[in-house]
């Protein structure tokens, strides 16, 4: 069984310990109702019954609508003057109507019968709806309607008709002029303004802002169901009472334990996959924590949308974990990592487990399309595969619940997460500079042939640079076969032995014919003079900015090995055995598989020119020796790569070699005519 060793150091778990803080404060204090719906869209949850009793409320226009009503419905109140009566009364007895004086008494009556009814003032009086009004008299407010009491106006007429029945061949008009009756005619209905105003108030106190109660056990929506104006106003009034009433509400010590459980098991889990994935990704610590970062990105861009509008889901650019990744890492690492990013979706979204399918499979088609569609407006290509891939996603859920599909905002909201999954990529390039990081974008771009140290080493060191060509093309081979990062080990091969160019004569490969540098030098000077490629490659990586992760891979494809030629030749001239120090690369042995495979085809790719015989035979036995030499030599102690990848590498190496070096058939030559 393998033995497991987990990282001691403690700056690796200190990150890891402020992300759960983090996670902890993240998780929902409530179980808040988050469903997303919208009218006239299909229910796309279970069935939803009410688990407690609450209010439909009315909407806001409704409610508004109501209140205006009401106000139109006011009945205006008035209060019956007593005193009135009594003046006009005393007025009218103290006049001397003369030779009219018969009439005053059928004027005292008539004027009584008119108070009697009331008279409303042409000036204050208000008309309520339906023509009805209170009339308050003797401590009580009776309904009167409009039509049965008299205005000024009416109460003159009424009297001028009375006499003219009382008082025959004489004219009417005259005789109440002549009478002077003109202006004695006054209001006894007095409008109550105050009471009207409080009885007003009162009429809006008692409008209801609800429809009526939907009881506990009570179906408030169906799977499947379209989601009317009335269901909408049923759970928009559910939701209300729900984040109200229900859920969290204090710090208990059940609810915090549940949030630091779930917060530990994700940590955790990121933390196992990338120690699984690859164990040295902690020795290099710029890396770790940029993983860390975008697990984070995705965790707290759920949370806000959670928390914002938990609709907008679907136009998330959460496909961006997957791009930020691949620009630095293997496939395995970027799944592992881009799964575990995904699940607090699950706890986050009110439809979590629909958008985790969702953007796990167009994350993985991902995974798959973006090494072929990454450059230029072929970026765009991948958002559009991305998009069909989450519609299609989406599609078949709706199918399994039976429903067709209608909601084209949640499409649109698709086409424009993965656009913006494409738009955010550039970032990659500050990422780049913030982590010390070097993206596949660079990595293509410094192998690219016309860069000036590149151009150097073919004008100054022709043989090395031919060389390195060469050691390119079989460690690309050899990388696919284990899933290494080949755009990665395609430019170290490029840049591993470029310290030749400050002595390129000193190695055979460069060496004019008929001149031996190593003429007159001893073994152990030729020894340091080849070891010293190494220092002086790492002198002009500095001067020309290479990345720090193409500059181990010069310290590490010859490792702490030795130079064999020079070593044996001093000991077989009779150096001293335990005097050998000179001879061996003073580097850094491999770690990653990258350093492995370089190291290994570097050493097969330059014994494989001295071979006579290019049999398959000779070939295999070439590999094998060079890569059991390594490991004798204890090269792969500190490597990730394991005994199964070491066999992969090994016949990756032979079949790229037997094919580079197959037998062709001779042309046979062309008879000379007699």
């Amino acid at each position: 069984m393998e033995k497991i060793n987990f990282p001691k150091s403690f700056k690796v778990y200190a990150p890891l310990i402020l992300i759960f803080i983090l996670l902890v404060f993240l998780m929902p204090r409530s179980s808040r109702f988050s469903y997303d719906y919208e009218k006239g869209s299909p229910w796309k949850y279970e069935t939803l019954i009410a688990q407690f009793d609450f209010p439909i409320l009315k909407t806001d226009e409704q409610y508004q609508r109501e209140l205006e009503n009401a106000g139109a419905r006011i009945i205006p109140y008035y209060r019956y003057d007593a005193k009135v009566t009594s003046k006009v009364a005393d007025a009218l007895s103290a006049r001397d109507f003369g030779t009219l004086d018969s009439v005053k008494q059928a004027v005292t009556d008539i004027l009584s019968d008119i108070y009697a009814v009331g008279v409303l003032s042409s000036s204050n009086s208000q008309e309520g709806v339906e023509g009805v009004i209170y009339v308050q008299k003797d401590r009580r407010a009776v309904k009167v309607p409009v039509s049965e009491v008299y205005s000024l106006d009416a109460a003159s007429d009424m009297m001028k008709e009375r006499l003219a029945v009382l008082s025959a061949g004489y004219d009417a008009d005259s005789l109440y002029s002549a009478a002077g009756l003109d202006g004695l005619i006054e209001p006894n209905l007095i409008f109550d303004q105050q009471t009207t105003d409080l009885v007003h108030e009162e009429s809006y106190d008692h409008i209801s802002p609800t429809l009526g109660v939907v009881r506990s056990g009570l179906v408030i929506v169906s799977e499947g169901e379209m989601v009317t104006a009335e269901i909408e106003q049923m759970l928009d009034s559910y939701k209300a009472e729900y984040d109200a009433n229900v859920g969290y509400m204090g710090p208990h010590l059940l609810q915090w334990t549940g949030d630091m459980l779930i917060a530990f098991f994700l940590v955790l889990l990121l933390f196992l996959a990338m120690y699984y994935c690859n164990s040295s990704i902690f020795e290099e610590y710029n890396k770790y924590l940029y993983l860390l970062m975008v697990f984070l990105l995705s965790a707290v861009g759920s949370s806000l949308v959670a928390r914002i509008d938990p609709g907008r889901f679907y136009m998330m650019p959460f496909l961006l974990i997957i791009f930020y990744q691949l620009a630095f890492f293997s496939r395995r690492m970027v799944f592992s990592v881009y799964f575990i990013s995904l699940l607090p979706m699950l706890i986050f979204a009110p439809n979590g487990m629909e958008l985790f399918v969702i953007y796990l499979v167009a994350g993985t088609v991902g995974i798959l399309v973006f090494e072929y569609f990454n450059k230029g407006w072929l970026q765009f290509v991948t958002a559009f595969i991305l998009f069909v891939v989450m519609v299609l996603v989406w599609v078949a859920f709706r199918f399994m619940e039976g429903m067709t599909f209608a909601d084209y905002r949640t499409i649109l909201d698709m086409a424009l997460g993965a656009v913006l999954s494409v738009a955010g990529y550039p970032l990659v390039y500050l990422f780049e500079k913030m982590f010390r990081l070097v993206s596949t974008s660079k990595l293509v771009e410094l192998s690219d042939t016309s860069n000036p140290l590149l151009r150097m080493l073919a004008d100054k060191a022709p043989g090395t640079f031919q060389h390195s060509l060469q050691v390119m093309n079989l460690a690309d081979a050899v990388a696919r076969s284990v899933d290494a990062n080949v755009p990665l080990i395609r430019t170290a091969a490029l840049y591993h032995d470029i310290g030749k160019i400050a002595n390129p004569q000193c190695f055979t490969e460069n060496a004019t014919p008929g001149v031996n540098f190593h003429a007159g030098l001893t073994a152990k000077e030729s020894a340091q003079e080849i070891i010293r490629h190494v220092s002086d490659g790492l002198a002009l990586a500095e001067k020309y900015g290479l990345p720090e992760i193409i500059r181990e891979f010069i310290v590490t494809h010859h490792g702490t090995t030795a130079t064999g030629y020079f070593l044996n030749t001093y000991l077989n001239a009779g150096g001293d055995p335990e005097d050998t120090a000179d001879f061996y690369y003073d580097g850094v042995k491999p770690t990653s598989k990258e350093h492995v495979i370089l190291m290994f085809c570097d050493a097969v790719e330059a014994a494989s020119r001295s071979l006579k015989d290019y049999s398959p035979e000779s070939i295999s036995d070439l590999v094998d020796r060079i890569v059991d030499g390594k490991i004798e030599e204890n090269q792969l102690g500190d490597s990730e790569m394991s005994l199964k990848e070491m066999a992969v590498v090994k016949d990756a190496m032979k079949t790229y070699l037997q094919q580079m070096y197959h037998s062709r058939v001779a042309y046979p030559k062309r008879r000379k005519k007699a």
